[in-house]
């Protein structure tokens, strides 16, 4: 291990000098991801050293205790209390080295879509956006709405939000995929149990150094007129906007500002997410290959939880887990489920290693 500690601190010393060098600061894209790799050994290289530290005073109480009587009853009593420190220390360092997901630090762009189950899907897909909010808030992260697409009946056929904090990745990610519901919808007259689904897509968001797209090239831009609920607050203007992402296909709508400008860029910086997205999909796939027996294909068409109103119950399939705690998780309390998608994250991680 202490190998493996002294290559990382010698990368975050050779990190550190390309930062300070002129042309890499010049460089935007090369500058940004030598940041962000700097950024995440930050903290292991300060526990590395503490831990050097430590054992360096560990190693002159022992010479003590060997060789001075005057102090050496001090020292062996002070003993303890350091190894504790240090296999304190050991264990956040193993902790720190277990691989992590390079994006869990990033803001995320967060795509709700009702699926199968019609006017139903749609309500449940507005829940689901609550659910999401609230729990961004117990964790003081910010939701900024970036695109919403309602239904007379105050469900979301689709909401596309940015969510801003500190590590809001590393939580949410393990959100994508299809949410089934299983409950009497209110203009059900027999009592019979609907089910329906609504699929979730959680992407890092990417910074614009990242992903290279070339405006004149790569995009085909479309404005018109954003559609509005009438009277006076319907749109007049040519606002809403459309851009298609011509290597790929992707299409991004926005309309939900009176600005061309603002619904430019917030259409860009979905796109941009998508696109980063897309590349991390693709190389997973090819790692998913050799690691499909051990962690499952991880295809966000699988069905991952269930959540059944009849009986108050949310199901996390892809743990085995089952809470009869419907309103709470419904209400933002996500962290059981996610602490144990993430403690399987960190097995198979290390597993991996």
């Amino acid at each position: 291990m202490l190998d493996k500690l002294k290559g990382i601190e010698e990368r975050f010393e050779v990190l550190e000098r390309k930062l300070a060098d002129p042309a890499v600061i010049a460089n935007n894209r090369e500058y940004a991801q030598l940041a962000r790799e700097r950024a995440q050994l930050e903290e292991m290289v300060g526990a590395i050293r503490a831990y050097r530290r430590l054992a360096e005073e560990i190693a002159d109480h022992r010479a003590l205790v060997e060789s001075d009587p005057e102090l050496r009853d001090l020292a062996r009593a002070e003993l303890p209390g350091l190894e504790k420190q240090q296999a304190a220390l050991e264990a956040r360092l193993r902790d720190l080295m277990t691989p992590r997901d390079p994006n869990d630090e990033r803001n995320v762009i967060l795509e709700i879509r009702a699926g199968t189950g019609g006017e139903e899907a749609s309500l449940f897909a507005g829940e689901l956006f609550r659910m999401y909010t609230r729990y961004a808030e117990r964790r003081g992260w910010k939701v900024e709405p970036l695109s919403l697409s309602t239904t007379g009946l105050g469900g979301l056929k689709e909401a596309v939000a940015q969510i801003t904090g500190r590590g809001a990745y590393s939580r949410l990610k393990f959100e994508g995929g299809v949410h089934r519901v299983q409950r009497v919808p209110e203009t059900e007259a027999s009592g019979r149990i609907h089910t329906s689904a609504v699929t979730v897509a959680v992407m890092p968001e990417a910074d614009e150094v990242e992903v290279n797209i070339n405006e004149e090239k790569d995009l085909r831009i479309d404005v018109m007129r954003a559609s509005g609920p009438g009277g006076q607050s319907v749109n007049t203007t040519d606002s809403a906007v459309r851009i298609t992402h011509l290597p790929t296909g992707i299409v991004i709508v926005c309309r939900d500002e009176k600005s061309q400008h603002k619904n430019k860029a917030r259409a860009l910086k979905i796109l941009r997410a998508r696109l980063l997205d897309q590349a991390r999909a693709e190389q997973e796939a090819k790692i998913a290959a050799t690691r499909r027996s051990m962690v499952g294909t991880g295809d966000r068409s699988e069905r991952i939880r269930t959540y059944n109103f009849p009986q108050s119950r949310v199901t996390d399939h892809r743990v085995n887990l089952t809470l009869h705690q419907l309103d709470q998780v419904l209400d933002g309390a996500l962290d059981p489920i996610i602490d144990a998608l993430a403690a399987r994250e960190q097995a198979e991680a290390l597993g991996a290693a």
